[in-house]
């Protein structure tokens, strides 16, 4: 058997070391392996204990994730939202609706609300933070600045995309500050479902902008809302004409990325087939329908019953699946990485371009002001030029003087404020200190009681 081995793969053979060899290497690598983790097991308790508490608190705490959902009304926001959550999360706006203020326009209205998924017994809950956008779409002019009955203003794109940005534009003052606030909460918008109307056709101008307004900013994956008004055939072409126009426009949408030379299998495969899907075909229902004795979430038509969870039907469960399990790391992590860091880069070259161009303009209006000065009027006499000249030194010498004392002050409550940072800081660490001598000490003590 070994010959035939051997002449199937000769290099295996060549290259392997002899028998005795392995087994002394093998008895070394045993022994130092359990002298070194003896040694270590004191020193490396503390770190379980605290990785172990850490894990306790992600899993109590659940893992953030933030969804807008977005499109002209009527095109199944509210209902998908509420069968992806498996309860009422949003309440549907034609029941709300109030007739002394329906020939209003309203204008976008941001919605975020929190809710709470518990997916698997076992594993981390996860804290859902649905953004609503209804009223989107449904002016004449979406660019228009619009002031209805409650107030609000600013254009149908303008909201939305102000919205998303104002979550990094906190996050950005808050990584700036000295002493970072503890329970700060990150609302950034991971994803966002853009819901097409099932014209049958591909893309309106007004998708079109708005997609790619906020493509720069947050993971833009479109989906065709009521897809069961389609048939099957028109579905297959409109997804088509769909996905051709994202193309021509050069709409950066979130599909899906894999590389093929880096990634397993299986990711190439699921992702590759979930690319293959897009955009998605969304059917929601809040009513429940019994068929072959099970009760499952579909919708009742005179000519049969549309079911949601039904992969022939809908596209529901992938889309549920991709959100919620597969790609929501990849979604988060794209979030901050990419579009999260080119925003913040954005805005601090904008703030020091800005500050560049004030302190020019500061420089040019002094030299101005400076030549004002010197050539004053003809008609003074050499007295009160003398005067004059001395009193503007004085002012000068007055405000630099406040600035030199307002800088000194800053620096002062600067330092004061490091000062008790860094005294803070090494309270704690004292404190850590002492608890992990305390822990390894007792950790000691009771291996050398085992051992005895």
């Amino acid at each position: 058997m070994s010959t035939a081995l051997s002449a199937v793969c000769p290099l295996l053979f060549l290259t392997a070391p002899p028998q005795e060899t392995v087994a002394a290497a093998h008895t070394f690598t045993s022994s130092w392996a359990l002298k070194k983790k003896k040694s270590n097991q004191a020193n490396i308790s503390p770190l379980r204990g605290q990785i172990k508490i850490r894990r306790k608190k992600n899993v109590k705490r659940g893992i953030q994730f933030c969804l807008m959902v977005c499109g002209a009304g009527g095109t199944g926001r509210t209902t998908f939202v509420n069968t992806l959550c498996g309860k009422k999360v949003l309440e549907n706006p034609w029941d709300a609706d109030d007739p002394a203020n329906a020939h209003l326009e309203e204008g976008v209205r941001i919605k975020p609300v929190t809710t709470e998924l518990e997916l698997d017994e076992e594993g981390p809950r996860i804290s859902l933070t649905i953004v609503d956008t209804p009223g989107f779409g449904d002016q004449i002019d979406n660019e228009a600045r619009h002031v209805p009955w409650n107030n609000s203003s600013g254009s149908s794109f303008g909201e939305i995309v102000g919205y998303v940005e104002r979550q990094y534009d906190d996050l950005v003052a808050e990584e700036s500050r000295i002493k970072r606030n503890p329970r700060f909460r990150d609302n950034r918008v991971h994803a966002m479902l853009y819901f097409i109307t099932p014209t049958g056709h591909g893309l309106r101008e007004l998708d079109i902008e708005l997609m790619k307004r906020l493509s720069p900013r947050v993971n833009v994956i479109p989906v065709i809302g009521k897809a069961d008004s389609l048939t099957p055939a028109e579905l297959a072409e409109s997804k088509k004409l769909i996905m051709e126009d994202i193309e021509h426009y050069r709409i950066p949408v979130y599909n899906f990325p894999y590389d093929v030379e880096e990634d397993d299998e299986d990711t190439v495969e699921e992702n590759a087939e979930l690319r293959g899907l897009m955009p998605f075909a969304i059917v929601g229902s809040d009513d429940f329908v019994e068929i072959d004795d099970r009760k499952v979430r579909a919708r009742q038509y005179p000519w049969g019953v549309v079911e949601v969870e039904n992969p022939r039907h809908s596209d529901f469960l992938a889309i549920r699946s991709a959100l919620l399990h597969s790609h929501l790391s990849d979604l988060k992590e794209i979030t901050h990485d990419f579009l999260y860091e080119n925003y913040r880069t954005e805005k601090l070259s904008k703030s020091v371009d800005g500050a560049s161009q004030y302190m020019q303009y500061r420089a040019s209006f002094k030299r101005s002001t400076n030549i004002n000065h010197r050539a004053p009027d003809s008609t003074m006499n050499p007295e009160e030029l003398a005067s004059q000249s001395v009193r503007l030194k004085e002012e000068q010498l007055r405000r630099e003087e406040e600035k030199l004392r307002e800088i000194e002050m800053k620096v002062q409550r600067e330092i004061a404020e490091k000062r008790q940072e860094l005294l803070a800081r090494e309270s704690q660490l004292r404190e850590i200190e002492a608890r992990m001598a305390r822990e390894s000490q007792s950790n000691v003590s009771e291996a050398a009681t085992g051992d005895i």
